[in-house]
């Protein structure tokens, strides 16, 4: 019984010593981001995603904080039925990431 302890404890550390920096921000704190000029409106995060994925249906976006760094996640399904994750940075529309999702 105290090995399956000293384990449980060996992976709660391990899971704090890692931990996920990533936060979702609530609807008011994207509000208050936008209006400081500190993360594009979603309009011109919408057209981006169009521009890259025409005719692609939008599943999910998120606005989360990483390490002070604002990132828009999207979810979007192709026109082929492909489910793709996106990531741009909220305050320069730059691409970071688009892959398929599992």
């Amino acid at each position: 019984m105290q090995t399956i302890t000293r384990i449980a404890l060996y992976i709660f550390l391990a899971a704090l010593t890692l931990g996920v920096s990533a936060r979702d921000l609530s609807q008011d704190e994207a509000l208050r981001l936008r209006e400081q000029g500190r993360i594009i409106p979603l309009e011109t995060l919408l057209a981006l995603v169009a521009q890259r994925h025409p005719q692609s249906s939008l599943l999910e976006v998120e606005l989360e904080e990483d390490d002070d760094i604002y990132i828009y996640e999207v979810e979007l399904a192709t026109r082929d039925g492909v489910v793709r994750e996106l990531e741009f940075d909220a305050h320069t529309g730059t691409i970071l990431k688009d892959e398929e999702d599992d």
